[in-house]
């Protein structure tokens, strides 16, 4: 593993197998690989995407680096530690919201449940008020604070769970879905808090979920598995010109012009340029490009030969689409 300072997350090679009953057969067994060969590393103070399809390994690799799971084959390294022989010390150094499992006791109210984890993590009351009151504050908890868990809206306790998961500040955070159930404004608060945390406190995170708007704004890099396997480890951009995503040009024009000639450069070569659309009688046009062989510039001046142009945006590639792309190449493959 590296030198120096620890990475947050390594992996080498990271395979998960499992033995279960062969179809049609009573006694037979069968093995299942429900994650093959990963090998990733994930600096300290990274906010990581780790996405795929229901059943594409995300839960058995977080499994894996927090000990809950042993491998079946490879190397893995949380916060330095060995995740299966120093599950103890590791808990200490990381938070996980994990899906629809809670750490929250069901029948008491949040302001009982902080102290108890707090003592677990061995916290001191004046250490654990100062945490509780800054995080309440920050994900807005002080509403419901006396109401048992069990009464709470789903994106209350969602707050809550991630106020448990970040009591004892780990180096660490692992967050399953934490949007689930919140309202826009909501989203936006804990998004931003997210931000802060990495921003004051040097925090990892590495977000599983399947609102791609979470990894546009919370994240740096994204890893994608499919089937088992890591298929893109790289930025949303990259991870767009891998399929072949295209951006779009919107102009808005002065005077109507319902149809537009060939676009053409500055030598009269059409351009790779495709016209997908008319709105407003002819006022304004969109135009699909991929920007690895032109660029907006040469669109907008294209069609700055024909018309006049008012206002021009840029729409970048739906992520949710280029992941679409992504599991399509890999099962025709």
């Amino acid at each position: 593993m590296s030198a120096g300072r620890p990475l947050a997350i390594e992996t080498r090679s990271l395979t998960r197998e499992f033995r279960v009953r062969a179809p049609g057969r009573r006694f037979g067994r069968t093995t299942v690989t429900a994650l093959a060969d990963l090998t990733i590393a994930v600096e300290a103070g990274e906010s990581v995407g780790y996405i795929g399809a229901n059943g594409a390994g995300k839960s058995t690799t977080i499994k894996m680096l927090t000990g809950i799971l042993t491998p079946t084959r490879g190397q893995v390294r949380t916060c330095g530690l060995d995740p299966t022989r120093q599950r103890r010390d590791l808990a200490r150094r990381v938070g996980v919201v994990f899906g629809q499992r809670s750490q929250l006791w069901w029948d008491l109210p949040l302001r009982d449940t902080y102290p108890i984890l707090a003592a677990i993590h061995g916290m001191t009351p004046a250490q654990e008020r100062r945490r509780t009151a800054e995080l309440v504050e920050a994900l807005d908890l002080g509403a419901f604070l006396d109401t048992p868990v069990r009464q709470l809206s789903l994106g209350q306790r969602m707050r809550g769970e991630l106020t448990a998961a970040l009591l004892h500040s780990p180096e660490l955070v692992v967050l399953d879905e934490p949007t689930i159930g919140l309202d826009v404004l909501s989203k936006a608060q804990l998004r931003e808090f997210l931000r802060g945390e990495r921003a004051r406190r040097g925090t990892t995170l590495l977000l599983t979920t399947h609102d791609m708007s979470d990894i546009e704004h919370l994240c740096d890099r994204v890893l994608l598995v499919d089937r088992g396997r890591l298929v893109h480890d790289g930025d949303l951009p990259s991870l767009a010109r891998t399929v072949g995503a295209k951006r779009v040009l919107v102009v808005d024009l002065t005077t109507p012009h319902p149809a537009l000639p060939t676009l053409t450069d500055v030598s009269g070569a059409p351009l790779s340029v495709a016209h997908v659309g008319v709105q407003g009688e002819g006022l304004r046009h969109r135009f699909a490009f991929d920007p690895t062989r032109t660029s907006a510039a040469a669109v907008l001046a294209a069609v700055s030969t024909h018309a006049d142009v008012r206002d021009l945006a840029i729409e970048e590639p739906d992520i949710e689409d280029v992941v679409r792309r992504v599991y399509g190449a890999a099962n025709r493959s």
